[in-house]
């Protein structure tokens, strides 16, 4: 844990927010009140992938979503039979 003064931590903002990505950082006041800093991490979603290019379009990925489905509704349709 690191502790500056506010006035330190002003002169050093960008440090300070880098060391808090690794430990808790304190700053104190003159009149003796106490801030903390703590990184903060964004959870991510589990659909927040990186885009692909392709030359596909919307009209194409539609296409092969109804050929997909059409393939598994006859799969399925054998093996009730």
């Amino acid at each position: 844990m690191k502790v500056y003064t506010y006035s330190e931590a002003r002169q050093r903002f960008a440090e300070v927010l880098n060391i808090a990505r690794e430990e808790e950082v304190i700053i104190k006041r003159r009149g003796g009140e106490t801030f903390t800093i703590v990184f903060k991490k964004t959870p991510k979603s589990p659909f927040d992938i990186p885009g692909i290019k392709t030359k596909a379009t919307t009209k194409d990925i539609l296409e092969a979503i109804k050929d997909s489905r059409e393939r598994i509704a006859e799969h399925d349709a054998a093996v009730d039979s």
